[in-house]
């Protein structure tokens, strides 16, 4: 009996132990309250009446709070999302031109519960121009530019799989017959912020090349025609996107908001600067014929 009496003893104990290490520790989060009272302040760098859309920097500086918040995730809304516990952040956008993001920002609290608010804005962004390439197109100021119509290919065309106009380069002056081409002057200006624009004086007509003149709402064969180019364009400058190398471009492109003439139309706003010094530049264009144009402009003596 008594070796019975022990070893129920001894099966109580392990069971006890047993139930011991089965209960789980529990955790208390405390009172779980929502993310309440959220603000979201975005200012971007520069805005005013002129500049409604900042500065060209990009910068934006972003203030959120919430009551109950330990942190705040934002979604920038350009595929960027940072934790930001401060809920406080400046950003850079980095896509040149005016582009439209909305951001988003979750304020998280105890328990993870979250608090959502998002706000649209517009932000400019100013393409950083390499220096050489800024100083040499303007002067860092304002420059004039005009067909170089003494050197050979100063109108040439090409396959756009090409960065040399093999299948025609105009000679010296050959062109002198077209009264429009020779006599218009290209502007290009930087402003403070390292903005370039460009105003085309062409003296109240353009030559259009033949498969584009219906771009541009006339009907007819490669001629001058009645093209109003008045006023001043904000260039887009960004990395050339032909696939063009170190050897043949200088890798810059810029478009040329409205018209997008720059001395004779291709159909194309889109010229990628092949090469310039303080006197020369080489340009290329895709024009609505599929073909990559050639001009080469010089500076006005």
């Amino acid at each position: 009996m008594r070796n019975k009496i022990f070893s129920l003893f001894i099966l109580l104990m392990a069971m006890q132990v047993m139930l011991l290490s089965c209960q789980k520790t529990e955790y208390a989060f405390g009172e779980i309250k929502n993310p309440d009272a959220l603000t979201l302040d975005i200012t971007i760098a520069g805005t005013d009446a002129n500049n409604p859309d900042g500065n060209g920097t990009g910068l934006v500086n972003i203030v959120s709070t919430a009551s109950n918040a330990l942190t705040y995730q934002i979604d920038f809304g350009d595929g960027v999302v940072k934790m930001v516990p401060s809920g406080t952040t400046e950003y850079k956008y980095g896509i040149p031109g005016t582009n439209e993001y909305t951001i988003t920002v979750n304020a998280i609290g105890r328990a993870g519960v979250v608090s959502t608010i998002s706000k649209k804005i517009k932000v400019n962004v100013v393409f950083e121009i390499p220096v050489a390439i800024l100083t040499a197109l303007t002067n860092n100021d304002s420059k004039i530019w005009v067909t170089d119509n003494e050197a050979t290919g100063h109108i040439g065309v090409g396959p756009a799989d090409n960065f040399e106009p093999i299948w025609y380069q105009a000679a010296p002056n050959e062109k002198a017959s077209v009264g429009c081409l020779y006599d218009d002057e290209i502007r290009f200006t930087k402003d403070a912020n390292n903005r370039v624009y460009m105003e085309l004086d062409n003296k109240g007509q353009s030559f259009v090349q033949g498969a584009s003149v219906g771009a541009y709402g006339f009907s007819g064969p490669e001629a001058c025609y009645d093209l109003n180019t008045a006023g001043s364009r904000a260039l887009i400058f960004a990395d050339a996107t032909s696939g063009s190398n170190s050897g043949n471009s200088t890798g810059i492109q810029f478009i040329v908001p409205g018209d997008g003439i720059v001395n004779f139309a291709t159909g194309s706003n889109s010229y990628e600067i092949l090469s310039i010094t303080e006197t020369t530049m080489h340009l290329r264009a895709i024009g609505v014929d599929g073909n990559a144009w050639y001009q080469k402009l010089k500076v006005k003596s």
